[in-house]
């Protein structure tokens, strides 16, 4: 009979687990759609400052009720260039601040409500049709099924602790890294560190489970937790830049000092005795408690040490050997953020093939420079630098076109598929740029092989094109939307009477016999392409006006505290 009440409590234990693990992610999920996009701007825009970061993180990891799905994301706005490492370990503070809402709200124990609460928002999800309101729905019949579910574990726990075995097991969690490695196994299992802290409070709940583990058991088990529930995040960041992949590291590694220093806090104060004073007669509300304590108190001793914790995990990921430009990558985009799963969003994805455009059109620019500069000094090194980028510039080309036609499937609004569209001509044009530069190099190894030389004239009015050629792309990196259209349009005008001035040129040194018959027709067709260039840039900025959304430019890596620091040695130095 007792066999038959031990498995029965399993059974019971098992589908209690299955339910709050399945609320947690729907109601996790529903109030991400509730809050939609703005969320992902404001912590894109909002983490300039280390205590707005922390703010920020914790606020919107409050209210979308998932760490994980904050840390996704920060992954993916370093990866896009939106945010740096800094702002990034900012924000992980705050989630692990924010995530304990989840625990703090079971320790209330108003299971007797919960399927109240479940059936009112089960009603929303049937009768209204509103998407918004459905999700709204969803979110209250997620958290009253949570309570459910809690309750479920919660009567399963009571036989179940009686069991010898299940006692040795407990007891056998007898030091701190014990309990850690339990805690990170149980959250990797899981994939949810509030599920795992919510199965240790309904084990508290269960009259005979509160003498079933100890707090300071828990604690150790809660530690562990939350250096597993980081894996998610650096699975994100596989396959991301090198600073990607630093920002997911960052959490695991913040969890982990803090581990560190509560374990050592754990020998030489009474932490669980405090954690104890906060809510004597409740146990739920202690493992809760103790949960909050730990991420509040690891961000405020680490938060004055965030330089340290970057550069720590700089040397822990470090850049690859060679440099990053040795071989053709990606250093913005990755493939999760045209899945199905991806949780940063469109507007993310929309920045990072705006700065994999921008390091497109800067290679592309700088090939143009090389090319018409090879018609005055012509070199094997220079025509391999040139051949080299052209092939780097093809494939970004063919890379940013495959994310753009996928990303065209997604929802999204107008304004972002009109940014959409825009980008994919840009990323035309910036090909074509490196085309008529390739064409330009062309001519420099023609004159040389026919042992032809420009007059001195033709020299001045090509060293006069590189300049041009690069104020041009000056330009289009430097301007913002709403005026790059205004400065192209004038400069392509400039590029249109240079070319027909030139044009005019050639035919009197022709004339007069300066310049040879052969020469003239190679300068010619150089001139074509010149102006062809002026063509495509005025494209690119009317492009990019059209979007309103596209500005171009290299993402700033460094935080502002330390641009004032480092203007500070410098005027000190002076």
């Amino acid at each position: 009979m007792a066999e038959i009440d031990v498995w029965a409590a399993l059974v019971e234990l098992c589908a209690g687990m299955a339910l709050f693990l399945y609320s947690v992610k729907i109601t996790s999920g529903s109030l991400q759609v509730i809050a939609g996009d703005k969320l992902k701007n404001i912590l894109a825009k909002l983490t300039g400052n280390r205590i707005m970061g922390v703010a920020v993180g914790a606020g919107i990891t409050a209210l979308i009720q998932s760490s994980t799905a904050t840390s996704v994301m920060s992954v993916g706005f370093v990866n896009a260039g939106l945010m740096n490492l800094y702002q990034a370990l900012w924000v992980i503070m705050g989630a692990n601040i924010g995530t304990n809402i989840t625990s703090q709200l079971i320790a209330f124990d108003i299971g007797n409500y919960a399927p109240i609460i479940a059936l009112l928002g089960t009603f929303v999800c049937i009768l209204v049709k509103n998407k918004k309101l459905r999700s709204i729905g969803e979110a209250i019949a997620g958290l009253g099924f949570i309570f459910v579910a809690m309750n479920l574990m919660k009567n399963s726990m009571a036989p179940l602790s009686e069991m010898d075995i299940v006692k040795d097991i407990f007891a056998s969690i007898n030091n701190p890294f014990i309990g850690i490695i339990v805690g990170i196994i149980f959250v990797i299992i899981i994939q949810s560190s509030a599920a795992g802290v919510g199965v240790l409070q309904a084990m508290a709940m269960s009259a005979s489970g509160a003498q079933l583990i100890t707090l300071e058991q828990a604690m150790f088990i809660i530690f562990g937790l939350n250096i597993g529930t980081c894996v998610t995040a650096v699975f994100a960041s596989i396959g991301g830049s090198r600073n990607a992949t630093r920002a997911g590291m960052l959490h695991m590694l913040f969890n982990v000092i803090g581990t560190a220093i509560f374990t050592v806090a754990y020998y030489l104060l009474p932490v669980a005795d405090f954690v104890r004073l906060l809510s004597p007669n409740d146990v739920a509300r202690q493992f809760a408690n103790m949960h909050l304590v730990f991420n509040l108190a690891s961000t405020i001793i680490l938060l004055p040490f965030g330089k340290l914790i970057v550069k720590l995990v700089k040397l822990i990921v470090p850049d690859k050997k060679g440099g990053d430009d040795s071989v053709q990558y990606l250093k913005y985009l990755n493939p999760n953020m045209i899945s199905t799963s991806n949780q940063a969003g469109t507007e993310v994805l929309i920045r990072a093939i705006c700065n994999e455009i921008s390091r497109m059109l800067e290679m592309a620019g700088s090939n143009v420079k090389r090319s018409i500069e090879a018609v005055l000094e012509n070199s094997e090194k220079i025509q391999q630098q040139i051949n080299d980028t052209e092939e780097y510039v093809d494939y970004l080309n063919k890379e940013i076109s495959y994310y753009i036609s996928h990303a065209m499937v997604f929802d999204m609004s107008e304004k972002e598929a009109v940014a959409m569209s825009a980008l994919f001509k840009i990323t035309g044009n910036i090909e074509r740029m490196g085309d008529h530069a390739t064409n330009i190099s062309g001519y420099a190894n023609l004159l040389e092989s026919k042992g032809l030389k420009l007059s001195d004239k033709a020299r001045a009015e090509v060293s006069q094109m590189v300049t041009t050629t690069t104020d041009a792309y000056n330009i289009l990196l430097g301007s913002k939307p709403g005026s790059v259209h205004i400065r192209m349009a004038q400069m392509e005008q400039k590029i249109d009477d240079m070319t027909e001035d030139y044009r005019e040129h050639q035919l009197e040194r022709l004339k007069s016999g300066i310049c040879s018959g052969d020469a003239c027709v190679i300068y010619s067709e150089m001139l074509t392409d010149f102006e062809r260039l002026g063509d495509h840039m005025l494209n690119i900025a009317e492009a990019a006006a059209e979007s309103n959304l596209i500005s171009f430019g290299v993402p700033a890596q460094e935080p502002e505290e330390e641009k004032k620091s480092r203007r500070k040695a410098a005027v000190a130095k002076a």
